[in-house]
């Protein structure tokens, strides 16, 4: 079992930036990626960035890349999602997701609230 926690949204003004973190515990050795999917108000939920765990492979959706970054701190077993330059259309639930190696099962956090004003 892997348990993703949350935190670091809130509220901030266009062009402001926030930081997500995401703690994992559990069986953490056999997350293979983690990622950050976001649902807005009335829309599917999708995907804004992933990387490996155990190495720097990282990708973006293409409207986020030059303003969000994806990281890790190892010894904290948290990854980040840093958020500069923000719009209103970021306004979202974000969820950290925790894939493990060896299958396509998914761990997911509960969501963190991001509201970026106009």
């Amino acid at each position: 079992q892997v348990q993703l926690v949350e935190s670091g949204g809130g509220l901030v003004q266009a062009g402001g930036s926030l930081r997500l973190s995401c703690a994992a515990s559990g069986r953490t050795s056999s997350i293979y990626t983690m990622g950050w999917f976001r649902r807005a108000p009335g829309q599917e939920r999708e995907f804004v960035a992933a990387r490996r765990w155990g190495g720097t492979i990282t990708t973006y959706a293409d409207s986020v890349k030059g303003r969000f970054t994806i990281s890790r701190d190892r010894a904290k077993n948290t990854v980040y999602l840093q958020m500069n330059s923000l719009k209103p259309e970021d306004t979202a639930i974000y969820y950290c997701k925790a894939n493990i190696a060896g299958s396509n099962w998914n761990y997911w956090g509960q969501g963190t609230q991001v509201t970026v004003s106009s």
